[in-house]
């Protein structure tokens, strides 16, 4: 079956349209942590980010059905949903973000912020990391270094290498290290402003998440705001991945104490439902509705607003903040005792439920591993536990389960990637 459904799929959609893992999984069911195959096999999640509070949560899904059995139109009635659920949502933010604008993809949202960004400004050039991905439209396409050698296409858009303290520039480290990286930026601020283009703001995840949750140097991303916003920029972080209570606070913004112009949203806002938006603060959002006839369709709708209020709800109810500080926080002590007895294992980072392990061939030199990464993700997927890798060289082992994830669900992903570095370990895959 497997097999004729490959075939029939890339018939429909193309054989290069990407699949995990070296034999796909063909999945047809899933409950909280837990995802099952058409044969029947478990397997545990520590992947998806998107159903944050659990695949299929029950409240969720109410919500969804009883919504959907009343009405849905577009927000160009009036209708309670909408409101009721901004005012909820924004709520959460920092005073000075208060305006939503819903969307359907972190994609669309991301392109919004780009065109409010440059309409606010009258200038185009944009700045990101040199190992990114914000979307699939034509506009932050554009910013896709992490799939174009870390460059940037076209003239509106400058790449800087992300702040990374364990791959560091030249071998620099503490204040050094951030004033490196800091004088990149600079240099593209600059650059613009001597064009024609000029400079319109930066657009960044708060954590890198795409860049594989380096740890960044101490004050670089006040530091970078203040740089951002002198030069009369706009700062637009993307939690996309990193926002609803990834890192163990609401929003990524809150956990580095930098808060941005624009907050790009989208992926665990729906909970599986394609729901996503942009916040930003009331004199920007208003100027842009003034100046710019904008809507959409879907965004807002009321069972889109129905299922994100419902989520907010379980992250509320179910105390899902802190189930991701206390269950985080026991899987990186873990993880971390691996690196001292895997030489495979040469750094781990992260926060609350989002761990990035990059594996390397020798510590001393730090040389990727992406082949181990690779063997790592599949055997992982054999014994019934679900991860990724990322990172520019495919090296880094990514775990990003739903939030509602236990200690007793790190126990079994602990005892299995034991098992498995250890067989790779022994085994001398490199």
């Amino acid at each position: 079956m497997s097999n004729r459904l490959l075939q029939r799929r890339n018939h429909l959609i193309g054989e290069h349209a990407p699949l995990f893992y070296d034999e796909p999984l063909t999945l047809i069911k899933g409950e909280g942590v837990w995802l099952h195959d058409a044969q029947g096999k478990r397997y545990l999640d520590v992947y998806n980010n998107v159903p944050n509070v659990g695949h299929c949560h029950p409240h969720v899904v109410e919500a969804l059905h009883r919504q959907a059995s009343q009405i849905n139109v577009h927000s160009r009635y009036l209708h309670p949903a909408l409101v009721e659920y901004g005012e909820q949502l924004t709520a959460s933010f920092d005073p000075s973000l208060s305006m939503l604008f819903p969307t359907c993809s972190g994609s669309e949202a991301n392109e919004l912020a780009l065109r409010m960004t440059r309409q606010h400004t009258g200038n185009m050039g944009i700045i990101c990391s040199n190992a990114t991905y914000h979307g699939n439209t034509a506009a932050v396409d554009e910013l896709a270094t992490l799939f174009n050698d870390g460059k940037a296409k076209g003239p509106n858009v400058k790449a800087v290498d992300f702040p990374d303290s364990y791959r560091s520039l030249n071998g620099l480290s503490g204040e050094a290290l951030a004033r490196a990286y800091l004088q990149q930026v600079e240099e593209a601020i600059a650059e613009f402003q001597n064009s024609d283009i000029g400079f319109a703001g930066l657009l960044v995840c708060p954590i890198f998440a795409n860049e594989g949750l380096p740890n960044v140097p101490a004050n670089y991303m006040a530091r970078l705001a203040k740089l951002v916003r002198d030069a009369g920029g706009l700062l637009i972080f993307d939690e996309v991945q990193a926002g609803f209570g990834r890192t163990g606070d609401m929003w990524a913004y809150q956990h580095i104490n930098v808060v941005p112009d624009i907050v790009v949203l989208g992926k665990p806002m729906g909970n599986g439902h394609p729901l996503a938006g942009l916040v930003c603060s009331q004199a920007l959002g208003k100027a842009f509705r003034s100046q710019v006839m904008y809507f959409n369709t879907f965004a807002g709708n009321p069972v889109s607003c129905a299922v994100g209020k419902a989520v907010l709800e379980v992250i509320e109810q179910e105390k899902l903040l802190d189930n991701c500080r206390d269950v985080g926080s026991y899987i990186k002590q873990n993880l971390q005792h691996f690196a001292e007895r895997y030489e495979l294992v040469g750094d781990v980072r992260g926060s609350g439920l989002f761990f990035a392990v990059e594996l390397v061939k020798d510590r001393q030199c730090k040389t990727p591993a992406p082949i181990a990464a690779a063997h790592i993700v599949n055997r992982m997927k054999e014994r019934g536990v679900l991860i990724s890798k990322i990172g520019v060289y495919g090296n880094i082992l990514k775990m990003r389960p739903p939030i509602c994830f236990s200690r007793e669900h790190a126990d079994l992903l602990l005892r299995e990637l034991d098992q498995v570095l250890h067989e790779v370990s022994k085994e001398g895959v490199l």
